[in-house]
């Protein structure tokens, strides 16, 4: 909630920086999501989002200000990335693009708004290359970079199962490949005896990774690192096939779990035991902004 706090206060500061066509009370944002195609699953980020700026607009907006969010499709392609954004920025004249979905996504369009010096926020990718003020001043990304979050699954194996032999499936694309190049990095230096046994690539537009699962299992491999498909079909087939083969630790993103799975009949381990515990609600901050925006959603 504090980082949707973050957001706001930055969407008023961008209000300074105007638009020929933006009214004086309104701040008009973009973004594209991939409501159609094979991530058309990760939709629901823009729809979340475009729901929470109804919300703030229904309380009065912020500081008198209106957030108009424009969310339109691009089918998890590139061009029609391109496409998409040159129209929010040429003819919607938006002042900024918030929160794009995708790696490939968001780079093909990062030369184009810092030529245009029009801000790139919250990107909703994790590449390195989003996060380079000094090539692309007008892009911010809006989560924790691939590296970083390949250096703490390599950490986790390397500390759980040292020596380990590790099977990987990764999206075969910018994102996945990227994950995959840190990961290998990584655990080469924290755990020279480690040994990546098998590798296997899966297309965003495959139905099932039933197959490369089952491949990957046959290697008697010790560990696993997945990176979850992007749609829920693949998501299920991964477990499906996953649980007749995989053992020991598998990493997942941070969508889904990191898990490391006991070897001793009715042994749990930590993360096992904590998801039987019911959530603290009471927990949740007691911000002049925080909680307010907690009773709306739950509302």
């Amino acid at each position: 909630m504090r980082g949707l706090g973050a957001t706001l206060v930055l969407a008023v500061a961008l209000s300074a920086c105007g638009s020929a066509g933006a009214a004086d009370t309104e701040l008009v944002l973009g973004q594209t999501m991939p409501y159609s195609g094979p991530a058309s699953a990760l939709s629901a980020v823009g729809k979340v989002q475009t729901r929470y700026f109804q919300m703030i607009n229904d309380r009065g907006g912020i500081n008198g200000h209106k957030v108009k969010l424009i969310s339109l499709d691009d089918g998890y392609s590139p061009p029609k990335a391109v496409e998409q954004t040159r129209r929010l920025i040429e003819n919607d004249e938006a002042v900024a693009i918030f929160g794009s979905m995708g790696t490939a996504q968001n780079a093909a369009v990062q030369k184009y708004l810092n030529a245009k010096k029009i801000p790139q926020l919250f990107v909703f990718a994790a590449s390195e290359r989003f996060a380079d003020p000094k090539t692309s001043p007008y892009t911010i990304s809006g989560m924790t970079l691939f590296s970083t979050e390949a250096a703490i699954y390599a950490r986790l194996v390397a500390e759980h199962t040292p020596g380990a032999r590790v099977a990987v499936l990764y999206q075969n694309d910018d994102y996945g490949r990227e994950y995959l190049r840190s990961f290998k990095a990584e655990l080469a230096r924290l755990d020279p005896k480690a040994e990546i046994v098998a590798t296997s690539p899966y297309e965003v537009t495959s139905p099932t990774v039933d197959s490369q699962v089952v491949a990957l299992a046959s290697t008697k491999a010790t560990s696993s690192s997945m990176r979850p498909p992007a749609n829920l079909p693949r998501r299920r087939s991964a477990k499906r096939a996953s649980s007749a083969g995989a053992r020991s630790s598998s990493c997942r993103s941070a969508a889904t779990s990191c898990r490391r799975s006991s070897s001793r009949p009715g042994s749990t381990t930590p993360r096992e035991r904590s998801l039987r515990r019911q959530p603290n609600r009471s927990a949740i901050p007691n911000g002049p902004t925080i909680r307010p925006i907690w009773n709306g959603w739950r509302s």
